[in-house]
C-alpha cells in the first residue's frame, strides 16, 4: 500500500509542471483551430498560409465543411480556440455546426477567419452580416477598377485589383511596412454603420466599383469608391477577433507568389505584399500582437503600503497597476501615455492620466473628494488594435468622525468673535445696570 501510494505521489509530481503549463493563463491560448474547406485541393492551394500557422505552433485541424463528425466543443467545454472557414460554397455544415453555433464560439472569446468569393453561400453571408458586414447582394458582382488594377495579360475585365489603400495601424499590420500592392481577386463588401467595432484593413480606390463584369451596366452600381471594403477585421467587446475577406485567392500560393504591377505605375514588384499583409494579419487576429493584460491593481494611503478597509474624505491616495502586452513569445512591458482611471461613483468624481515607469507600472496619486459613499477605481482602456481593458475595484469613502474634525476652524472665527464679543457684552451691561444710579 505504502509503495503504491508512493508511486501515485511521483507521478503526480511529474505531471504538476505539465499541467500547469497546458492550463497557464499567463499567455494567450489561441493555439487548436479548426479549418473548415470545399475540397481539399485547398489545403495544398493556400499551403503557404497554413504553414506560417503551423510554424508559429498552432495546431490545425482540417475538415470538409459538410463532414457530419464537425463538432466545436464537447461535454460544454470547446475544443478549438480558432475557427478558419475556407468554405464560401458551403450552403450548410455538416455535423451539430450551424449558424448559431458559429456565433456561440465567438462569442465566447474565440476568433474567426472568414474567406468568401463571387459564389459565397447565404449561409456564409449570414455569418459576415452578424459579424457587422454585407456582401454585395449581387452574387455575381464582383470589384471591378479600371484605374487601380493589377497588370495582367489574361485579365482584361480588370477583377485583379492591385490595393495599398491599408489600415494605419502599426499593431494590426506590423511595424514594417508593407512596399508592395496586394492582389485581390473577389466581392466587395461594406460595413454597417451602426456597429463601431469592425474597421476597413484594405480598401478599394476611390476609381472601383462592384457589378457583374460579364453584363453592361444599367444602372449606378450600389457600392462604389472608398466605400468598398476588401478585408475588414472585428474586434468585438469580449475581445473575441474576427477577419472578413471577400477573397480566398487572396491566401492562396498563387497570389502569394506572383509579380505585380500597378497600373499607372512604372514600378515592378517581384512579389506581391499578400503573403506578408496576411501574415501580419494572422498575427493579429490569433492575439499574437496587440494582446493586453493587466495585474497587480494596488491602492493605499500616501505613506503606508497596506491596502484599507475604506478611506476617509480628503484622504491621499495611491493608485498602481501593471500593464503587459504578448509579444507573441513573452509578456513584455506595455508603453503609453493615454492610460487613465477614475475615481467613479455614479460619474467620475477624479479622473487622472497615469504616469509609467516605461516597465509597465502605471501609478497615480490624488485626493479623496470631500463626499462619501462606495466608490470604484476604474479604469476603462480602448486603442485601436489592442484588446480592451476594463477594470474595477471597490472601495467605500466615509465622513469625518465627530472627533475628528478640526477644534478651531478658521473660517468659523467671525462666529467665535461674535459669541465673545455677545458675553463682554452682556458683562459690561450687567455692571451698569447694578451699580449706575
Amino acid at each position: 500500500m505504502a509503495m503504491k501510494l508512493s508511486i501515485f505521489v511521483a507521478l503526480i509530481a511529474l505531471l504538476l509542471p505539465l499541467l500547469s503549463t497546458a492550463f497557464s493563463p499567463e499567455t494567450p491560448t489561441d493555439r487548436r483551430i479548426l479549418v473548415l474547406l470545399d475540397d481539399q485541393s485547398i489545403k495544398s492551394s493556400h499551403s503557404i498560409f497554413f504553414k506560417s500557422l503551423q510554424s508559429r505552433g498552432y495546431d490545425l485541424d482540417f475538415r470538409l465543411a459538410d463532414d457530419p463528425k464537425i463538432t466545436l466543443q464537447r461535454y460544454g467545454q470547446y475544443l478549438y480556440d480558432g475557427l478558419i472557414l475556407f468554405s464560401p460554397h458551403a450552403k450548410r455544415f455538416g455535423g451539430s455546426l450551424d449558424l448559431a453555433g458559429v456565433l456561440e464560439f465567438v462569442d465566447s472569446g474565440r476568433d474567426l477567419v472568414i474567406a468568401a468569393n463571387g459564389a459565397a453561400s447565404d449561409l456564409v453571408r449570414d455569418i459576415a452580416t452578424e459579424c457587422g458586414v454585407d456582401f454585395d447582394v449581387d452574387s455575381a458582382a464582383m470589384v471591378i477598377d479600371h484605374t487601380s488594377y493589377a497588370v495582367s495579360k489574361t485579365d482584361g475585365d480588370h477583377t485583379l485589383i492591385a490595393s495599398d489603400e491599408f489600415i494605419q495601424s502599426d499593431v494590426i499590420l506590423g511595424s514594417e511596412k508593407i512596399k508592395a500592392p496586394v492582389i485581390f481577386r473577389g466581392i466587395a463588401h461594406s460595413l454597417n454603420p451602426v456597429n463601431s467595432l469592425v474597421l476597413k484593413v484594405l480598401s478599394a480606390s476611390p476609381s472601383a466599383y462592384s457589378a457583374n463584369p460579364e453584363v453592361k451596366l444599367s444602372s449606378p452600381p450600389s457600392m462604389t469608391g472608398s466605400s468598398i471594403s476588401l478585408v475588414s477585421v472585428v474586434q468585438a467587446r469580449n475581445n473575441a477577433r474576427i477577419l472578413i475577406s471577400g477573397s480566398l485567392d487572396l491566401f492562396s500560393d498563387r497570389l502569394f507568389g506572383s509579380g505585380v504591377q500597378k497600373a499607372g505605375s512604372e514600378t515592378i514588384f517581384e512579389k506581391s505584399g499578400n503573403e506578408q499583409f496576411v501574415t501580419e494579419l494572422s498575427k493579429w487576429v490569433f492575439h499574437e500582437r496587440g494582446h493586453l493584460k493587466a495585474v497587480s491593481i494596488q491602492h493605499h494611503k500616501v505613506g503606508e503600503v497596506v491596502e484599507p478597509a475604506m478611506y476617509r474624505i480628503k484622504d491621499d491616495l495611491e493608485f498602481s497597476v501593471e500593464i503587459y502586452e504578448w509579444s507573441g513569445k513573452s509578456w513584455e512591458p506595455y508603453v503609453s501615455d493615454d492610460v487613465q482611471v477614475q475615481f467613479y461613483m455614479m460619474s467620475p468624481y477624479v479622473l487622472k492620466t497615469l504616469s509609467t515607469n516605461q516597465k509597465g507600472l502605471y501609478s497615480t496619486s490624488f485626493k479623496v473628494p470631500d463626499v462619501y459613499g462606495v466608490f470604484q477605481f476604474k479604469v476603462e482602456y480602448h486603442r485601436l488594435g489592442y484588446t480592451g481593458l476594463s477594470l474595477s475595484k471597490q472601495i467605500p469613502v466615509r465622513p469625518f468622525r465627530h472627533n475628528e474634525y478640526e477644534r478651531f476652524i478658521t473660517t468659523a472665527f467671525p462666529y467665535y468673535g461674535g459669541s465673545f464679543s455677545m458675553m463682554a457684552g452682556f458683562f459690561v451691561f450687567t455692571i451698569v445696570y447694578l451699580y449706575n444710579k
